[in-house]
């Protein structure tokens, strides 16, 4: 199957995650208030919205959090609108990335982000400048929990993914958005937790970044995106190895 690098990110990501639970907890509230406003606030005939209440549940967000959210979604609460948005740029190295978020102010999201690009080494481009160079696919990951490769591939498999990616610590399932409900159906009848699942965005071809310093400038651009409190994920079409990664991680 496919390289670990969703799974390498996945990973540095879980060690990272108790020191911006609360940024993480607010991105994922708004989430929720966008699926309630969009679908309305019952997750059984809202599937984004189930989606999203996993995936805040996974995340250790509590009920009241949710209730809250969803809330504000449906205007019962103290009502809270945000735009979807989307960024493409180039970042160090020619690497093309894609920024989505959530933000009730696009003025000034679009300046930020246009000014983390210019501080990182990057250029922000216009819309449809690098999205020729991705497709959105929906995105599975979880603990394996001793489960083997074969037996989450071949239920992965029959539900339509089309790749996966497997560590001892982190499986990564991924497929065409359309067949994001029955991959997690087959996921979950394995016996496995799911930690998240969204619809991304894919590159369909990597460049390679192999020097040290070029990945250190590439994954601190990609990391002060990621901490923008409306970016909700940043996807980018870099290969780094995962000596190169460590590295640079580690002189970051």
């Amino acid at each position: 199957m496919a390289g670990h690098s969703h799974a390498s990110n996945v990973m540095y990501k879980k060690a990272a995650v108790d020191k911006k639970r609360a940024a993480l907890f607010s991105k994922i509230a708004r989430l929720i208030i966008v699926a309630a406003r969009a679908g309305g606030g019952d997750p059984d005939g809202n599937i984004r919205l189930k989606f999203t209440i996993e995936t805040a549940r996974a995340a250790n967000m509590t009920n009241d959090s949710i209730k809250r959210a969803i809330l504000k979604g449906t205007g019962e609460g103290s009502t809270e609108v945000y735009d979807e948005v989307n960024y493409e740029g180039y970042g160090p190295g020619g690497v093309a990335v894609i920024v989505t978020g959530l933000t009730n102010n696009r003025a000034r999201t679009a300046g930020e982000v246009k000014n983390i690009f210019d501080r990182r080494g990057g250029n922000i481009g216009t819309p449809g400048s690098v999205a020729w160079q991705f497709t959105k696919k929906a995105i599975i990951n979880g603990d394996p929990a001793g489960k083997s490769e074969d037996d989450i591939m071949m239920a992965a498999m029959e539900a339509g993914a089309e790749d996966l990616e497997y560590t001892k610590e982190v499986f990564v399932v991924i497929g065409p958005p359309e067949a994001m409900s029955a991959m997690r159906d087959a996921v979950t009848k394995v016996g496995l937790k799911i930690a998240s699942s969204e619809i991304t965005w894919e590159p369909t071809n990597r460049v390679p970044v192999e020097d040290v310093e070029a990945a250190r400038k590439l994954l601190s651009l990609v990391e002060e995106l990621e901490d923008h409190e409306d970016v909700q994920a940043v996807a980018a079409n870099y290969d780094i190895p995962d000596e190169v990664m460590a590295a640079a991680r580690a002189s970051g």
